[in-house]
């Protein structure tokens, strides 16, 4: 196996308040999850490096996260979060524009109402982001997809990629509606999509590679090699999985695709949408 990229995973010292996400039923991920973590695993599944993404929503978070990024080389590449509805978005992107290992950025937008992409506030901010040649992370729920569709037909020219395949509802196998969003979304030459996060929306407990056949299959029937990246979502599978289990997953999914489209998935197309040799 070639080099492999990790392009979705993330760190934290773990706060019940500020990480209230973790519930109980997440009671595995409730600690500190850091670099010394994650570099064996790494290690262990051919991987040499990843992009470190932001979990809270605050500019301490891209901080703490750049700081670790300069501490570990494996860590190739940080999505932040900044405020883009600040009236000051363009003065605090320059503030960060020094920070190479910085790509781009994220907002927990699955928490947010379903028209907020459709924002002027959050829009002026996404306009912000192309001068610096900032990335942005689309974080939703598969029901924000219509919304999502109009965000990145608005911005030609800004380069998005869709988090955890737009978090179809795996679980209760529902797909109808989600398949036709990633149809719509996916015509946007603009867009990119992680294949993370999927086993956290199927049955924690119970869920077969099967269950997650389907639903790759409209990712790949829609979305070329071209533009489909690997993520582990570490440590957040490790409510329903493990790393290595949801590596081989895909592994033996793709075994079918050529040499060269396999490598794109793996490390390729991570190392070109977030500028990782820069």
């Amino acid at each position: 196996m070639n080099n492999r990229f990790d392009s979705h995973q993330h760190f934290w010292k773990f706060d019940p308040v500020r990480d209230s996400w973790i519930d109980e039923t997440m009671a595995v991920i409730q600690r500190d999850f850091l670099p010394e973590d994650l570099e064996p695993i790494l290690k262990e599944n051919q991987f040499e490096g990843c992009v470190a993404v932001q979990a809270s929503q605050t500019e301490e978070e891209t901080h703490f996260l750049l700081d670790l990024a300069s501490k570990n080389d494996f860590i190739k590449g940080v999505v932040g979060w900044i405020d883009l509805r600040n009236e000051n978005i363009e003065e605090r992107l320059q503030f960060f524009s020094d920070q190479k290992k910085l790509k781009g950025f994220r907002h927990v937008v699955q928490g947010e109402a379903d028209d907020f992409m459709d924002g002027a506030e959050f829009r002026r901010g996404i306009t912000a982001l192309k001068p610096f040649n900032y990335t942005y992370d689309i974080l939703i729920f598969h029901r924000q997809l219509s919304a999502a569709v109009r965000l990145v037909k608005d911005f030609p020219e800004q380069r998005f990629v869709i988090d955890h395949i737009a978090k179809p509802d795996i679980k209760s196998g529902s797909i109808e509606s989600w398949k036709k969003g990633i149809e719509e979304i996916a015509k946007h030459e603009n867009v990119w999509c992680k294949i993370s996060g999927m086993v956290t929306e199927a049955d924690w407990r119970n869920w077969k590679p099967e269950d997650l056949k389907l639903y790759l299959d409209v990712i790949f029937e829609n979305f070329s090699a071209d533009k489909l990246m690997y993520g582990s979502d570490w440590p957040v599978l490790n409510v329903a999985s493990d790393y290595s289990e949801v590596v081989k997953t895909l592994e033996d999914y793709i075994s079918k695709l050529s040499v060269e489209d396999q490598n794109k998935i793996w490390f390729e197309n991570a190392i070109s949408f977030y500028n990782l040799n820069n």
